[in-house]
């Protein structure tokens, strides 16, 4: 496994909420947009790739105890959904790469889908 520190530093994310809970290990990753897709087949800290925004999205991930999200595209969340996320002790953190990029990044360094 790897940590989620080990991770920012490697893709080079912008951390936007959270940073102190960057020592949490990931035990895969998962990409989805579609957030009933993410509660069905994620797992228990996994890595999200996802370009949705708003603060849903913190609710999924803590939801299944997910280590992380990462927002791809350049995009930027919500205020909302960076409060939320600071609350609920969630990383979100930030790419301009786009999520098929980023996928493959994760997985050279180890990082699978289904485990």
């Amino acid at each position: 496994m790897i940590k989620l520190r080990e991770i920012v530093k490697e893709l080079s994310l912008e951390v936007r909420c959270a940073a102190h809970n960057l020592d949490k290990q990931v035990s895969g990753g998962y990409a989805s947009d579609l957030l009933s897709d993410v509660m069905a087949n994620s797992k228990k800290d996994n890595i999200w790739i996802t370009l949705q925004i708003h603060q849903n999205i913190v609710a999924v991930a803590s939801l299944k105890d997910l280590a992380g999200v990462i927002i791809v595209n350049g995009r930027e969340p919500e205020e909302e959904a960076l409060k939320k996320a600071e609350e609920e002790n969630i990383p979100i953190m930030l790419t301009e790469l786009p999520t098929f990029e980023v996928a493959g990044r994760l997985y050279k360094l180890g990082i699978l889908g289904k485990v």
